[in-house]
């Protein structure tokens, strides 16, 4: 745990932090920043997990909304961490799933020891490739796996989950979570297609888990970027292409924005307890 600087973004005090992840034997050390509400707190928290073209001004965006409303705001710069530009190409090799989890819950550990935190109101939300992740890490079967080789979660763990466009529902589609989850994705997604989300939310309510999605009409992936046109992007790889490997539809729909916005602060206030 260490400062590494006070930066300023978009005329607001973020600090530059770093935390070790839990990677058993060879912890890597994982840099971020950190916003938080004036006060002494303690204070909920969010770990942000940010999506395969990393950390972008949307991400910083949401953290400073989080900040804003009285959360912690944590965000894991996984691909910095690893010398990872992009991570959306269809060339780059995907990390093993092993080392975004064992980010997040290093992410998870280091709030906990910060005095201005309250350890039992920690939620983390993520996109498109953090979007699994954020999944993942309240998933019964994914946190037995992390067990088996060594890493566990601080009880009680992540208290709630925001999956927003997320990548991979199809590996979990037969899982359980054992934290509320809310998955928001585009309905005309051809990236993280939804299919597999809804798919994934109705088994595990059929098990009884506090899981839910919601499809957003005619949205597409990056709905919440308030700045990108919707265009097409040739070059992203996309397994749900798989005989042309790559391309993806992305875009804001301000409509969509408004009510995720709205759905994340309503679901976080109710389970974070914010005070």
């Amino acid at each position: 745990m260490a400062l590494l600087a006070v930066v300023v973004l978009a005329g607001c005090a973020s600090t530059r932090v770093a935390f070790p992840n839990v990677t058993p034997g060879a912890p890597l050390r994982v840099p971020g920043w950190e916003l938080r509400p004036a006060g002494e707190g303690p204070f909920p928290a969010v770990v942000l997990l940010h999506g395969c073209h990393g950390v972008s001004a949307s991400t910083h965006d949401w953290a400073r909304w989080f900040r804003d409303r009285g959360y912690v705001a944590l965000i894991v710069d996984s691909w910095a961490a690893r010398g990872i530009g992009g991570g959306c190409d269809a060339t780059t090799p995907d990390l093993p799933s092993t080392e975004r989890f064992d980010d997040t819950a290093g992410a998870l550990r280091f709030l906990r020891a910060q005095p201005f935190v309250d350890p039992n109101r920690v939620g983390v939300i993520g996109w498109s490739n953090g979007g699994v992740f954020a999944i993942a890490v309240v998933n019964g079967p994914s946190l037995e796996r992390a067990r088996r080789r060594g890493v566990t979660l601080p009880t009680p763990g992540f208290a709630a989950s925001i999956a927003v466009y997320p990548g991979g529902c199809y590996s979990l589609v037969n899982e359980l979570v054992i934290r509320p989850l809310l998955v928001l994705v585009g309905d005309a997604d051809d990236w993280t297609i939804p299919g597999p989300c809804a798919e994934m939310v109705a088994n595990m309510r059929r098990q009884g888990a506090d899981a839910s999605v919601v499809l957003y009409p005619g949205a597409v992936h990056y709905f919440d970027v308030v700045s990108q046109p919707r265009t097409y992007l040739p070059d992203v790889g996309n397994r749900n292409k798989p005989g042309e490997c790559c391309g993806a539809t992305v875009g804001y729909d301000a409509e969509a924005f408004v009510d995720a916005r709205r759905r994340v602060e309503e679901f976080f206030g109710y389970h974070l307890g914010r005070k």
